[in-house]
């Protein structure tokens, strides 16, 4: 069990920092903006009032530590997936890991993005309130399908 969750955290970190390098380089091109975990941060902090969804998170009373919970949460949450990962996928896959289990997986959490955190934020279901929605979404399918492949480079580095 200790080996899953070790492997399942290595993995989760590995594909969030490719993930974020992504984020990084994508962000050089014009019209791209630097990834801002701090609106993710409020969004964190103000679930523990059990406030889930807002209208506009810039509009929520703000939190002093927001720009390092959102990083913290960030991570928190890839770690989880990584995790996620190595228990579903079991000893046998991370012995010899193959991408499909990754990718499955990172395609299946765009959903906790588009249903759970951007209608958290009030940018709507999927982005739905946005001018540029289907952009948004394209990018968060391309995001979490490079989250999918550092959780399996990671894989294969530490089998």
């Amino acid at each position: 069990m200790f080996d899953i969750l070790w492997r399942g955290m290595a993995i989760g970190i590995g594909g969030t920092v490719l993930m974020d390098v992504w984020a990084m380089l994508l962000s050089l091109l014009p019209g791209q903006n630097r990834p801002n975990w701090a609106p993710v941060g409020r969004w964190f902090w103000h679930l523990k009032t059990g406030t889930v969804f807002h209208d506009n998170i810039a509009d929520a009373e703000p939190y002093a530590q927001e720009l390092a919970l959102g990083w913290i949460g960030h991570y928190a949450v890839g770690i989880l997936y990584g995790i996620l990962l190595a228990a579903i996928a079991g000893p046998d896959w991370l012995a010899a890991p193959t991408f499909l289990p990754a990718w499955i997986l990172g395609i299946v959490t765009v959903g906790a993005g588009w249903f759970l955190l951007q209608p958290g934020l009030g940018i709507g279901w999927a982005a739905s309130k946005l001018p540029n929605a289907n952009t948004v979404r394209l990018l968060n399918l391309v995001a979490h399908t490079i989250f999918a492949a550092g959780m399996y480079w990671t894989a294969l580095l530490i089998r």
